[in-house]
Parts: C-alpha cells; sequence; structure tokens
C-alpha cells in the first residue's frame, strides 16, 4: 500500500514509523526544512514541499497513492491538501487530522475527508468510556458507512441483566456485536446471558440512532452521548 503523509512532525513522523514497520510504500511531505528529520524514520521518502501545492503533490506520487494523511499542525493546510487529493486526484482514502475541535465540521465530504480524526474528541470518548457505567456512548462513527458504536457497562439495574442476547430485542440497525467480561471479548452469541458489569458494544446505523433512548432504557443507561 502507498500511503502520502502530509506533514513531518511529530504525528506524521510517528504515522511515517508505523507504516513503514509494516512494509507499506510512505512518502514524507513537509514545507519546513527543519522537519526534514530524515534519520528519525529513515525507511521512507522525504521531500521538501508544500502539500498544498497540487504540482508538490505530484512529485510526490499522489497519482499513484491508495491513502492520504493529511497531519499537519494546521487545519487550513489539512483541507486543502485533503481537497486535492480526493477531488483533483482521486485518492481512495483521505485521512485527515483535525487540531481546533471547532473546525470539525469542515472536515467532510465536501472537503474531500473521507475520515477526520480529532485527539480531543478521542480522548474525550476513552475518558467517556471509562466512567460509563449506566452511560450509552459513542466511541466511533465509521464514516463510510454513517454507522456508529456506541458501549455501556451494564448496571445492575439493567433490564437485559439476566437475559441471553436472542432475547433481547434491538430496534432495526441495532445489533449487539460483542461482550467484554473480565477484560475478555465474546461473541454475542445468542445463549449468552449477560451479567451485570459486562461492557456491551452495539452498532448502530445512522437510521437507529433515532432509537437511541430505547436502546438507552434496555442497557440500564441513565443517561447518553450522542455526539462523543
Amino acid at each position: 500500500m502507498k500511503v502520502l503523509i502530509a506533514g513531518a512532525g511529530s504525528v506524521g513522523r510517528s504515522i511515517a514509523r508505523e507504516l513503514s514497520g509494516m512494509s507499506h510504500d510512505v512518502t514524507l511531505v513537509d514545507k519546513e526544512p527543519t522537519a526534514m528529520r530524515v534519520a528519525t524514520v529513515p525507511n521512507v521518502e522525504w521531500q521538501l514541499a508544500d502539500a498544498c501545492d497540487p504540482n508538490a503533490l505530484l512529485e510526490a506520487g499522489i497519482d499513484d497513492c491508495d491513502i492520504v494523511v493529511a497531519a499537519t499542525g494546521d487545519d487550513k493546510s489539512n483541507l486543502v491538501t485533503s481537497m486535492l487529493s480526493k477531488l483533483v486526484y482521486g485518492v481512495p482514502r483521505v485521512i485527515a487530522r483535525v487540531n481546533n475541535p471547532r473546525n470539525e465540521w469542515l472536515f467532510d465530504e465536501n472537503w474531500g475527508v473521507d475520515v477526520p480524526v480529532s485527539t480531543p474528541r478521542i480522548m474525550t470518548s476513552l475518558v467517556q468510556e471509562a466512567l460509563s457505567e449506566g452511560d450509552l456512548v459513542r466511541m466511533t462513527r465509521f464514516h463510510r458507512s454513517g454507522a456508529s458504536m456506541f458501549q455501556t457497562h451494564l448496571p445492575e439495574t439493567a433490564p437485559v441483566v439476566g437475559m441471553t442476547v436472542g432475547e433481547i430485542v434491538l430496534p432495526p440497525g441495532a445489533v449487539l456485536t460483542a461482550i467484554v467480561r473480565d477484560g475478555i471479548p465474546l461473541n454475542a452469541e445468542r445463549d449468552l446471558t449477560l451479567e451485570t458489569g459486562d461492557q456491551v458494544l452495539i452498532i448502530l446505523s445512522d437510521e437507529a440512532e433515532r432509537d437511541l433512548d430505547l436502546i438507552s432504557e434496555l442497557m440500564g443507561a441513565g443517561s447518553l452521548d450522542r455526539d462523543a
């Protein structure tokens, strides 16, 4: 797989290091000479250029890329790189870093972004997950399909405690996919009985989110977070 990463800061270099270690073909592009720390990630291609420049992207081989990662510390640059990658060069998958959560609304298909990645949003979700007994929390949204994954830890008062997976009736478009019990992930087999403290993972289609209140009640959730 060929990956072009715009931004050779600590984030871009970390991604490049991981991907090159998996034998992917990686190119790092950055316009700042001070960012050319080639020795830190020696097994990738480096290019001193502005990823917002269409010619620079061509020189970096974008017309042959499978994925572009816009990982600079500047949201404007990430949006321009994403737009050029997707709408001009037709890169199959574009992932963009969101530095300022206030700009999240811009990072969508109109700007060529397939997957926006917001570190504050991810950290918020992780904190909520740690405190989620009795709460239904969105952990991630799958941007290509529009579906989302929610999770909760079942309190003793949850109506589904003591029921088997096969006995639980969820609305259309909602699927109980897995249970984590004592740190061990379990398949959601029909004869598996839910217990207090189980971490339940549920996938919901975009349309099924209108039934979040019902699902929340089934899981014993006192509140839910639609936007995490």
